[in-house]
């Protein structure tokens, strides 16, 4: 009765700040629903008694990932307003396709998994820790270095591109200056 409780709590909770991170127009707010949205996923994990990986969503996720887009989040200008463009029709129907297709792969999945059964099943829970090490860094070794040199190159791409408009730091201007420089951004956007 517990868990269930927990659960729907931990959803309700989760969905909601996933879509406050997806709506809001405040980077800050959103890369904190964000960060409150990941930790509320960890809670998952410690019901269903994976204390390991709970922790390493919190470690991992909650702090470096979020740390990572704060740190970029501190380039970018975010106090330029964002004009979205209408999107192709043919995409839009291609994603909404795409996420009709994962909603059933996700509703027939525990369906199909019941009849699936571990190749090594752990005999040994205390040890769980020690095969998920084992098995990370050596089966799996490559794609986790590949991962690893992937968020790096990302890293490094934000700092580059990021580096190109560092000729004015917007937090140390005033509201005028920055009310000005948006009136000028707005006439060359209109003269061009």
């Amino acid at each position: 009765m517990f868990e269930a409780i927990a659960f729907y709590l931990f959803a309700f909770l989760t969905i909601t700040m996933f879509y406050i991170a997806v709506t809001t127009s405040q980077a800050l707010y959103a890369l904190s629903a964000l960060a409150a949205g990941m930790i509320f996923i960890s809670a998952f994990f410690f019901i269903l008694g994976a204390d390991f990986l709970g922790a390493v969503q919190i470690v991992v996720y909650s702090g470096a990932v979020m740390a990572l887009y704060a740190f970029g989040m501190m380039f970018f200008d975010t106090t330029r307003e964002v004009k979205e463009k209408q999107g192709n029709k043919a995409i839009i129907i291609g994603l909404s396709t795409l996420a009709a297709l994962m909603v059933v792969v996700i509703v027939a999945a525990p369906i199909v998994g019941n009849n699936i059964e571990a190749l090594y099943p752990s005999v040994d829970a205390t040890k769980n820790v020690q095969e998920v090490g084992m098995v990370l860094f050596t089966k799996y070794l490559v794609p986790f270095e590949v991962a690893a040199v992937m968020l790096l190159v990302a890293m490094i791409a934000g700092i580059v591109l990021a580096g190109k408009k560092m000729d004015l730091s917007v937090t140390l201007m005033n509201e005028a200056e920055i009310m000005m420089m948006k009136e000028e951004d707005k006439n060359k956007k209109a003269h061009s």
